[in-house]
Parts: C-alpha cells; structure tokens; sequence
C-alpha cells in the first residue's frame, strides 16, 4: 500500500500537544491536493503544496485527553491515537539530563516500581548530527508513558520535573528529550550563531567534509576492533591453552593482593593499560532464597567484564555507568563463591571509585565486597586513543536535533550542560546566552522560559578550580530575561560525574517552571549574589531570593574567602545580619573582592534560604 500522508515521527500515538496555544501540525501528503485534519470534533481543511508539503494550525485547545486525529487525503486515511493536550518541555543538554531513571536505582528503585501514569509522557530525540545545514525533520521516535516497562527510559531529571508539574496544575505533561552526553554547547549552536565565534571556524569547516567524517569514523572504529582483537589474543586469563581465570576452579594462590576500592595511581599498576583480573572469594552458609541477586561494583575505570562461578554476569564498556549487575540467585551456592572481574584499562588510570557501595544484595542481607582482592595483568597493550565524537561538533547536533524541532509548540526549555565546557570556561558566559538566544529564535518566542542547572559539586583534581569559573559564567546568564537557575552544590557526589539524586534537581526546576511559566509568586531559588559595598574592613554582601530569611545550616558560615587589592583570597569570617552577609578577616585590612563556595566541591558550603534552598557560589570579582 502506498503511503501518501507522511508525519514527524513527533506526530504520532501518545503525543502531547501545547495547550492554550498555536499548535501546528504538518506533513507531505499528494501534491496539490485537499488534506483533511479531524480533532475534537472540528474539520481543518487545506490544500498541499506542489512539493506536497502542508500545514494546519490548531488554536487554543484545552487540556485533557486522550484524542484521536484522523487527517484524510484522497483515499488514504491516517489516524493518531491516545493524544493529550497539556504542556511540553524540551530537555536540553548532556548526560546529567539525558541520565535515565535507570541509572538511578540505587536511590528510587522503590519509588518507580510499577509507577503507571499516562498523563506524563516521554520523546526522545535520536542522536544524530548535520554539518551541512539544518535539516527538516528527525528520523525516529516514538512517545512512551510512565509504565512499569518504560519507565527506566525516561529522563531523570525530566520524570520528577513533570511529576511535581502534573500534580500541580493537573495537566498532561510532554517532555522532549534532545540531551546528547558529552556535548559542548557550542554543538547546540546555529551556523550563523556560531559563525560569531572565530575558535570554532576551522573544526565546522573540516567536518563538512564528509568524506572526512566518514573515514575518521571507519579508521577509528578499526583501531578500537583491532585494540580488543589483540588484549583478548594477549590476555592469558582468556588463553585456550590453560584455565581461564574466571573459573572457579583457576588456582590464584599465586596472585598478588590489593585492598578495593581503589585509585591505581601511586601503585604498580598505575601504568597498566590492558587487562587487569580481579578475584574474591565469597561464602555463604545457605543457598540463596532469591530468584534474583544483584552485584554492586560501584563504578569502575574504564570497563569491565564481570563473572560469577564462571558465570558472565554483566559488562560494561566504559567508565561512567554504575556496575548494578542482576543474575539469577541460582548460580550461587552454599560455602564457596568466586567473583571475578577482568578489568579493561584503555586511556584512563585503572580505578574501583571509591566511597561507592561494592556488595553483593542478597535481599535478606548483604556481603561487603571492600578489602583484599587477589590480581593478576591479563594482557599489556598501549594506549586506546578515544574516539572523535562527531556529535560534539560545533552545530550539528542543532542541525539535526533542535531545528526540525522547530514546528512543535513548546511551553519551555530545561537545560543542564557545562561539564564539557570546564576545560575552558572562561568563553560559557557568551556561548550560553547564544544558545539561548538561538534556541528562542528558533522557536520564534523571545521570551521562552529557559531554565537551567548550575554545575553541581564534584572533585576532579585534574580540573583545577574550572568547574567554580565555570559556575559563576553560569550565574551571570541569569541576567537574560526569563531564565532561572538551579543550584546544585549541595546534591553531587565529589566522585560521580552523574550524581544520582536527580529528584531535588527536578524538583527545583519545576519552582523555576512555576514562578517563570506558570506566573507564581514564591521563592524558588536560594540566595542569588546581587550586590556588596565595603564597610571599613569588612564586605557586606546583598542578595536575592532571600526567601523567608537566610540561614547558615551548621556552626558557623563557612566557604566564604576574602581578599585585598593583591588578590590573594584568604579565609574568611562570615556572619549572618539580617538579609545580609558580613564577611572579614583579620589578615585583610582593606577588603576589595568576596567569593563563596569557590572550588570544585564546596563540601561544607552551608549559606540557605529558610525555604531550604542553597545559595549559589559566586564571586565579586568582574570576570576576565
């Protein structure tokens, strides 16, 4: 049968519609030919194009569902079921807004089980780039609801967000996934927007070369192949010619031991790219009850291949996801148990994080897998370089994954990215408000709320204090009209470049999405730096967003650091007056300049508002 009515894979069964607003819906049908649109009992007539192109506009449509749309064309009939109106909000970014529920299991796993709510529903973009210029539409996609199956796929983030929003205003809520992990914000810039930056000019120019991409892509794909080949020729735990080490019959009474978790940095296998095997013995005194156990392994640098009994029990290929590795219980048995773990080191330091949970959940109790471990070097190799992510290339995940967007009428805009700008941070404060700017262009709505989440808290040595420059670029977007910015330093993990409570993340959006799109009146954010002066020598530092009161939740303030005209920050005494914060210290006579919570991790910054919102890091300084 041929198909002469063709759809956005966004207009399809499930879809959310904005409500109270010009909604469009679009598509290729027979050239010069009459389209007929049916929904909630009123007819749209029009005519396609020559190229077969056309577009009918529904306005002021009230919430609620679920809705049937039947357009017709010539002969052929296209029906689209199960939609509701309410409102739809785009999630913008990288991973940390990407993150799905299943990533987050160790803190809501109770929580999500069986969830079933139809008026929350989730799209998600497919990851795609397009250097040449924006192209018309997306490839794929299909919308979910919140159900026990899909749940895990939805944007963490995005789920407790609409959740609050839904209970709170009873209507439909859509949310549009685009967040690509990894992704620079300049990725997320149009050509003629990035073209205002002189530093991205020659990378756009070589990946318009297709036949560049496309080499890069195939050579690289070949060298990581080839990598893998030759380790697990290598490998001697994997050698046909002896037991493999997995087994739990391998004898490694010859093994060298080490106490896990653990960084290698400082020890002999600081250097090990390759293989490295890991062995512990388990016993248990009964066989276990449960149908299914799971191994928790914290998070492991770079992957992993990960046995049970000689059993595989789960792998994973590179750093960043939790090791949550469900098997049946019945590969277990009473007294001894052997859990091995061959871990591929390919560009990184080798490391079992610390301060993450390694155990084994038995459900009626757990076994703590800290302490000795036996090891072993499977295989030597050199160095993996990484892969040329072409997504992260300036415009072309816009090009492909916001401007086909275009059409679909949205409510606003949720944004968390900046990690992969912390390696220069000094230029954020420009390309985010071009991002923004661009993105409402494109929308065709200069006041489209755009709210976004301030790099949480998070220790990376190597990173010197970027990620706090980085911070305070964030803070200063807050001058563009109708944006709102969350504060998160008080919900990261110093360990875990994907923080797993994204509930307080969400939940602190939807008071930004409440004050900013829904026009209500409360505090929804903590102490926002606005002004100081200089009182002898002390700095009173002014603040928005007081809310009820600030409060310092401990002894005393602490983070705060003050300096003089030499610029050399010290610490600082800091005292609540009134809605104001006294700062000073006896080092510093003549105070010019006052940061607070300035450095990766401000573990002890406690400055709040009485609604129990944290206050943002910031500096008095101007920004070089």
């Amino acid at each position: 049968m041929i198909n002469n009515i063709k759809l956005s894979p966004l207009i399809s069964d499930g879809m959310v519609l904005q409500r109270n607003a010009e909604v469009k819906i679009w598509g290729k049908a027979i050239p010069n030919e009459s389209v007929t649109l049916n929904f909630k009992d009123k007819i749209y007539n029009v005519k396609s194009d020559k190229d077969g192109c056309w577009e009918v506009v529904l306005n002021d449509l009230s919430p609620g569902g679920p809705y049937k749309m039947i357009i017709n064309c010539g002969t052929e009939k296209k029906e689209i079921n199960d939609i509701m109106v309410g409102d739809v909000w785009l999630l913008g970014g990288q991973s940390n807004m990407e993150l799905p529920i299943l990533r987050t299991l160790d803190l809501y796993e109770d929580e999500v089980k069986n969830l079933k709510n139809p008026n929350i529903r989730h799209f998600i973009v497919p990851i795609s780039y397009n250097f040449h210029g924006p192209q018309d539409d997306i490839r794929e996609g299909n919308w979910i609801s919140v159900n026990p199956e899909d749940i895990y796929e939805f944007s963490a983030i995005g789920y407790f967000f609409a959740k609050v929003i839904n209970e709170k205003y009873n209507v439909p809520i859509g949310l549009i996934r685009t967040a690509v992990g990894g992704t620079p914000a300049e990725a997320w810039l149009s050509k003629e927007t990035i073209s205002k930056f002189k530093k991205f000019h020659s990378s756009l120019d070589k990946c318009k070369d297709d036949n560049y991409v496309k080499n890069t892509i195939e050579m690289e794909e070949r060298r990581y192949n080839k990598w893998h080949i030759q380790l697990n020729k290598k490998d001697k735990g994997l050698s046909e010619n002896s037991m493999a080490w997995f087994s739990e019959e391998y004898d490694d009474s010859g093994w060298d031991t080490i106490y896990l978790p653990k960084s290698f940095e400082g020890t002999d296998l600081e250097e090990i790219k390759g293989s490295i095997w890991f062995r512990k013995e388990i016993y248990l005194n009964e066989e276990p009850t449960k149908e299914n156990v799971k191994l928790i392994l914290g998070t492991l640098v770079d992957g992993d291949e990960t046995y049970v009994n000689g059993v595989m029990v789960g792998d994973t290929e590179y750093r960043y996801p939790p090791r949550r590795y469900s098997f049946p219980g019945e590969i277990l048995k009473k007294g001894r148990n052997i859990i091995a773990v061959r871990l591929i080191v390919t560009h990184n330091i080798g490391s079992f994080i610390e301060d993450m949970p390694y155990k084994l959940d038995l459900g009626e109790y757990q076994i703590d897998l800290t302490g000795q471990w036996k090891y072993s070097i499977g295989g030597r190799m050199e160095k993996l370089e990484e892969f040329t992510f072409f997504q992260y290339k300036p415009t072309g995940v816009y090009n492909a994954m916001i401007y086909p967007l275009r059409k679909y009428n949205i409510k606003g805009i949720l944004w968390y990215q900046g990690e992969s700008n912390t390696e220069y941070p000094y230029d954020y404060t420009e390309i985010f408000k071009a991002v923004i700017e661009d993105w409402r262009n494109t929308w065709k709505s200069e006041e489209l709320p755009f709210l976004y989440v301030q790099l949480t808290n998070f220790e990376d040595p190597r990173d010197g204090n970027r990620w706090c420059h980085l911070r305070e670029r964030q803070r200063r977007v807050l001058e563009v009209p109708n944006t709102g910015m969350v504060v998160t330093i008080d919900v990261g993990e110093y360990n875990e470049l994907h923080p797993q409570n994204k509930k307080a993340v969400g939940e602190r959006l939807a008071l930004w999405a409440m004050n900013k799109a829904y026009g209500e009146n409360l505090v929804c954010s903590g102490p926002l730096y606005k002004s100081h002066k200089t009182c002898g020598n002390k700095i009173q530092i002014f603040f928005d967003y007081v809310g009820s009161g600030l409060v310092c939740k401990g002894d005393k303030l602490c983070e705060f650091t003050i300096c003089g005209k030499e610029g050399k920050f010290v610490e600082a005494d800091a005292v609540i007056e009134g809605d104001t914060v006294v700062v000073s210290s006896s080092k510093v006579d003549s105070p010019v300049h006052v940061r607070y919570a300035w450095s990766n991790n401000p573990e002890s910054a406690n400055l709040y508002n009485k609604e129990g919102l944290p206050a943002s890091p910031f500096t008095t300084e101007e920004l070089k």
